[in-house]
């Protein structure tokens, strides 16, 4: 009932396969505006398996990581599945028949493989089924944030991958499986998986369709970034409406250099700066803005001081 051991097989030939066999059904372009990466069970227990130094696991890892480095440069949220150790009977139900007791909590089994790790902005669902979408929050996620391609990395192609693409086409969310960026029990059965979602729930792409897609992404993040940059005034000044905001009071009476906690700010209203942040794409931590609680340090941190107007003077400067 355990998974068996599993061979050495390139990744390689999956992606010659790619346009030759699997013929993808759909012509689905790579959007990274309305895309989630989802990196499938790559824990510790489903990776050991394989042959850590061989092939696949050795390209897989690196593969993945390179596609994690290009979706964070791009502003892709990443979304991480792991599946719980020490499951109850009456939780693990049926995948008990097929897989026995499943992982436990020895050796760290559990934990998802080292050079994956997530960062700490990455969300990470607690899976119970083959499917991500099955008693998880991901669809949920996905609709909450206008999110509707799902790329897709990971293991094990013929079960949790397939069946998650499949879910995906179901509810009407796109999935991508990228063929060098997951493996299976073999050559074989990552063959057949990936014929499947190509021909009737998916399109299947390679690395370097990803790579391409992201880069698109990150030069208009970039665009948009210098835009930022040139109206800093804007910015800083859209900080302050938020802090006066939380605080309750006129921007008038806020003081560039006051310690913003002592006038009352807490974590919770801090909180809601750092989002007000991200929606415009500035990804300053709540821990960063913390530890200098004064308009005067935010606005170095998004660079220099926008030249304000006499009006504006008693945000931007000692005057």
């Amino acid at each position: 009932m355990a998974i068996p051991k599993i061979n050495n097989y390139s990744l390689t030939d999956q992606v010659k396969a790619t346009n030759e066999e699997y013929g993808n059904r759909v012509s689905w372009p790579l959007d990274a505006n309305n895309a989630v990466l989802l990196v499938h069970d790559m824990q510790k227990y489903f990776v050991e398996f394989y042959d850590q130094q061989g092939e696949p696991m050795r390209s897989l890892v690196q593969n993945i990581q390179t596609i994690i480095a290009q979706c964070k440069a791009a502003g892709i949220p990443i979304v991480y599945t792991a599946q719980p150790p020490h499951q109850a009977p009456e939780e693990r139900a049926l995948l008990t028949d097929f897989w026995g007791t499943g992982l436990t909590s020895e050796n760290n089994q559990h934990a998802i493989v080292e050079s994956l790790k997530p960062a700490a902005d990455d969300l990470v669902f607690t899976k119970w089924r083959y499917s991500a979408f099955q008693r998880t929050p991901l669809h949920e996620y996905m609709a909450e944030n206008n999110k509707d391609q799902l790329w897709v990395v990971g293991v094990y192609a013929h079960i949790g991958i397939l069946s998650t693409a499949l879910e995906a086409f179901m509810t009407d969310i796109k999935a991508f499986v990228v063929a060098d960026a997951v493996a299976d029990f073999s050559s074989t059965e990552h063959s057949m998986a990936l014929h499947y979602i190509s021909r009737r729930c998916g399109r299947v792409v390679a690395l370097q369709d990803i790579h391409v897609a992201t880069e698109k992404n990150k030069a208009a993040l970039a665009s948009k970034g210098a835009n930022t940059q040139q109206t800093g005034s804007e910015i800083l000044n859209n900080i302050a409406v938020s802090v006066s905001t939380a605080l309750g009071m006129a921007v008038e009476e806020l003081d560039q250099d006051e310690n913003l906690f002592e006038m009352g700010l807490d974590s919770i209203r801090l909180m809601a700066i750092v989002d007000v942040l991200r929606e415009n794409n500035i990804e300053i931590g709540f821990a960063e803005l913390a530890e200098q609680p004064t308009l005067k340090a935010w606005a170095a941190m998004l660079g220099p001081l926008p030249v304000a107007s006499a009006q504006e003077n008693r945000l931007v400067t000692n005057e």
